[in-house]
C-alpha cells in the first residue's frame, strides 16, 4: 500500500539556522519558508536526490510542533511521510486493520498541495506516520 519515502519531518527551534546548516554545512538545496496556518507551521524543505528533509516550525498559538519543541527543546524527528496511490483507499484499509487516523478522519491539504492524513505514533513503533497522495 505505500509507496515511496516522501520525506522525514524534524521539529526544529530555529528554522533559519536549521536551514543554513542543511544549505551551508551539508551542501543541500533548501527551499524558501512556507506558512502553513491551518498545519500551525512554518516549512523549509531539504531536497534530496530520493526524498526530502522537511524541517517545521511552530507558527501561530496551539501548533502542535510547539508543544513537540516544548517536550524536545533541541528538537528532533517528528514524523515520517509515506506516498500512496489512493489516501481514501488507504485511509480506509488501515482503519480496517485497526489503524487509528488523526483529527476528523478526513485528508486536508499538507504542504505539497495535496491532500494528506496522520496516523496515530502507538500504532507504528511509537512514530507517527503521514501518507500523502501521490
Amino acid at each position: 500500500m505505500i509507496g515511496r519515502l516522501n520525506h522525514i519531518a524534524i521539529a526544529v527551534p530555529d528554522l533559519t539556522a536549521a536551514a543554513a546548516l542543511y544549505r551551508d554545512t551539508l551542501g543541500a538545496r533548501v527551499s524558501d519558508p512556507i506558512d502553513l496556518p491551518d498545519h500551525g507551521v512554518t516549512t523549509v524543505f531539504v531536497e534530496l536526490d530520493n526524498s526530502k528533509i522537511e524541517l517545521l516550525h511552530p507558527l501561530g498559538d496551539g501548533s502542535t510542533i510547539a508543544k513537540y519543541l516544548e517536550r524536545s527543546p533541541d528538537g528532533g524527528m517528528h514524523h515520517i511521510c509515506f506516498e500512496v496511490g489512493d489516501i481514501i483507499a488507504a485511509r480506509d484499509k488501515l482503519k480496517a486493520e485497526g489503524a487509528r487516523v488523526l483529527g476528523d478522519g478526513e485528508p486536508r491539504t499538507g504542504a505539497h498541495g495535496k491532500p494528506v492524513l496522520f496516523l496515530h505514533p502507538k500504532d507504528f513503533c511509537g512514530t507517527l506516520i503521514e501518507i500523502e497522495q501521490d
